[in-house]
């Protein structure tokens, strides 16, 4: 059975990292006109598709939000606690997360938990810590030299995919099969820029995120034989 306690759960919100593809440098502009080629070959609208895509690519994009989350078990029972780490400037965000970090994993046996995080989150983290030149979480600083089982993350993407290598199962339509409510009621991840750039409304992004841990939290509750967490059991720490 998975010990929750040493969990630390966690979800990323990501844009471009400019308003509109004019703000990028010459340069940049280049390489993304190629990088859009290959994701949209009959598009040649390169600012709509940066609009589209960048914030996907650590590369192009910037985080704007990190949420964590945290059980504390007492007479077998769960509790989760929320927090989310959010900020316009990226580099005092992930310094903040590193700190964060560092002050969790003191235990060996502590792992990060989200959904898709070795294919997504974690790796954004890592290349926009090397962007912005702040130091790595200590529990990241060896990913690519670590075996398969040493690996500090439970993903429950790779858990749902029970070794398939092809699909994709997205957390809201993992949620739904396992019937778990979902708190996410506003936006969706592809709105997400849009809310940032054009209404400048990171707060509603916060509380995005924020729902998306508390979904994850009762899918790992559930893939694991335990009773969902009712809302009395769920804290948000400002």
């Amino acid at each position: 059975m998975i010990k929750a306690e040493n969990l630390l759960l966690i979800d990323i919100e990501t844009v471009p990292i400019y308003k509109s593809y004019a703000e990028l440098g010459e340069n940049m502009q280049k390489l993304w006109d190629r990088k859009s080629q290959k994701l949209e070959p009959e598009n040649t609208n390169t600012e709509a598709t940066f609009d589209k895509y960048a914030g996907i690519y650590a590369e192009f994009g910037k985080i704007i939000c990190i949420g964590l989350g945290y059980f504390i078990k007492k007479d077998n029972e769960y509790t989760l606690k929320i927090k989310t780490l959010s900020g316009h400037d990226e580099k005092p965000l992930l310094e903040e997360f590193a700190t964060v970090c560092n002050k969790f994993f003191k235990g060996s046996e502590k792992q990060f938990c989200g959904h898709n995080i070795r294919e997504f989150d974690i790796p954004y983290i890592c290349r926009r810590s090397f962007i912005n030149q702040v130091h790595l979480p200590s529990i990241l600083t060896d990913l690519q030299n670590k075996k398969p089982w040493e690996n500090p993350m439970l993903d429950t993407l790779q858990f749902w995919k029970f070794g398939e290598y092809k699909n994709f199962t997205s957390v809201d339509l993992l949620s739904s099969v396992l019937h778990i409510p979902t708190p996410k009621d506003d936006i969706d991840g592809s709105e997400v820029a849009n809310v940032y750039w054009q209404q400048n409304n990171l707060e509603r992004i916060v509380k995005y995120c924020s729902k998306d841990i508390v979904t994850v939290g009762q899918i790992l509750m559930r893939l694991n034989g335990m009773k969902l967490m009712n809302e009395q059991e769920i804290t948000y720490i400002d």
